[in-house]
């Protein structure tokens, strides 16, 4: 099936497992809470117990290997008008929302210690920003 809009996450690829499972988990659920459209009914069984329902379409990871290829990926993004979620290194240390809002509220785009990012836009728009990325392995 072809979409017309994308959900590309970019993660820094030296991140331990649990930073990258939680910054994939943190990032994807920016889309589906900015963005309703972007999911499914609720999920029903034979017996009609109701559960969470998903997002409607793929949601492709890519990996950066270096801090330039998420800054790169983040400009780009934003050139061409696409939504972008981002997280960043000192998040890992926060405890709760204020912290959160005040740790990213610290620094301008060029200087977020980037670690993660969720882009969702036109297709088109968000694959020319990937551009060079490879998909997570």
């Amino acid at each position: 099936m072809l979409y017309d809009t994308k959900i590309a996450l970019v993660l820094k690829a030296d991140l331990l497992t649990w930073q990258k499972l939680n910054v994939a988990a943190f990032l994807t659920s920016a889309v589906a809470i900015q963005f309703p459209e972007t999911h499914g009914p609720v999920l029903r069984n034979s017996a009609g117990a109701a559960y969470l329902p998903f997002l409607r379409q793929p949601v492709l990871v890519y990996q950066a290997n270096q801090p330039e290829e998420l800054h790169r990926a983040f400009r780009r993004a934003k050139e061409r008008g696409v939504h972008v979620g981002i997280y960043t290194e000192p998040l890992f240390a926060t405890k709760g929302e204020a912290e959160n809002v005040a740790v990213v509220a610290r620094f301008a785009d060029e200087n977020q210690p980037l670690v993660g990012l969720v882009l969702y836009g036109e297709t088109k728009q968000v694959g020319k920003a990937l551009d060079g990325l490879k998909l997570h392995s």
